[in-house]
């Protein structure tokens, strides 16, 4: 297996913040982006190219993959199917992202391999949430098996009387019901595998959520170091049987009923976003090295304390205070309006 060398093209399906900083990353090893998306955004702003296009559009997918050395994805809210036409090219596969788009089949998958989800239910239509209810019992979270995040797609059910509500408010379709877990903490495992096969992963961060979007980040993290070990085997159990390749993430609950597997990121990830800072070689840094082909960095910590917390709508206007202050690292997206509930940036505070 040939590494890229510098100067080679990196293409990115999605325009957002990962993929700027993916960019950013790749610039510093001497590689040059070129970006896919339907509109602009601000992995734009550092991309040697950009091509216009659906993600649904094989023609103009396959167009842009000839023009660069090698594929990756920022997201995982794609269809498969057109990523997969685009064949070897692409890393992590498409399989990859086919499981991890698909909460039914992530959660089998990962069930397969020993994992352990909260109790959950298939949900194919309204009839079905009734014997779902039946099933796995309230209270319960409904979820669309595609397309959700930062708590989009969900509907609470307290009791069953919540269903038709629940229902209408993920806008019906395809769902899974899943019980809810007690738990004290929350966390994630990031790791990156190489294109020889190779793991490393990270320290493990504490992840605390508002609103269902990630606040903060921080490592190390005490309260949830029992539970680390078993979370980070099943994740390289998981990269292994998906022959993944990058960036991957698995996040967890944890609490009396030991570590429950929440879902997974074929991609970098938000909770890890310290490692700019805080790791000698952080996740994009490593996601870049292992699509290109080349050895993975070292993972270890830079600092004796790391927390990261974002910047969510009108939390980025105190920009001049956090550039002022000391120990502060402050990343802002190149966005052009804050919004309710969009991120703007992150802040890294770094203790050494």
């Amino acid at each position: 297996m040939t590494a890229l060398p510098p100067g080679s093209t990196i293409g990115i399906i999605g325009s957002g913040q990962l993929g700027r900083m993916i960019g950013v990353a790749a610039a510093q090893l001497g590689y040059r982006i070129h970006v896919y998306a339907p509109d602009s955004g601000p992995a734009n702003d550092i991309a040697f190219a950009h091509s216009r296009g659906a993600y649904d559009d094989v023609d103009a997918l396959k167009a842009f993959a000839a023009q660069v050395d090698v594929v990756t994805y920022e997201f995982e809210n794609i269809a498969a199917a057109p990523i997969e036409a685009l064949g070897d090219k692409v890393r992590p596969s498409a399989r990859s992202l086919a499981v991890a788009q698909d909460r039914v089949r992530e959660k089998s998958f990962v069930e397969q391999l020993g994992g352990r989800p909260a109790r959950w239910a298939e949900v194919a239509d309204r009839a079905a949430l009734d014997a779902a209810i039946a099933q796995v019992g309230c209270p319960a979270v409904l979820k669309t098996t595609r397309f959700g995040y930062d708590g989009k797609g969900q509907a609470r059910l307290m009791a069953p009387t919540d269903a038709d509500a629940a229902w209408e408010s993920i806008g019906g379709g395809p769902a899974i019901l899943e019980a809810f877990v007690g738990f004290e903490d929350e966390f994630s495992v990031v790791l990156a595998r190489g294109l020889d096969g190779a793991v490393v992963t990270y320290p493990t961060p504490k992840n605390v959520h508002k609103a269902g979007i990630l606040d903060t980040s921080t490592v190390p993290a005490p309260a949830i170091a029992p539970w680390c070990a078993e979370a980070e085997a099943l994740a390289a159990k998981v990269a292994e049987a998906l022959d993944h390749v990058g960036v991957l993430t698995l996040e967890f609950f944890c609490g009396r009923d030991g570590a429950v597997f929440n879902e997974m990121a074929p991609r970098v990830h938000n909770s890890g976003h310290w490692t700019i800072e805080g790791s000698e070689t952080s996740q994009f840094e490593n996601h870049v090295r292992a699509v290109l082909g080349l050895p993975l960095g070292s993972v270890a910590m830079t600092a004796k304390r790391v927390k990261m917390t974002n910047l969510i709508g009108d939390d980025v206007a105190a920009w001049p205070a956090l550039l002022a202050e000391p120990g502060a690292h402050l990343h802002l997206y190149g966005k052009h309006e804050a919004r309710p509930g969009r991120k703007m940036g992150h802040v890294t505070r770094v203790t050494r």
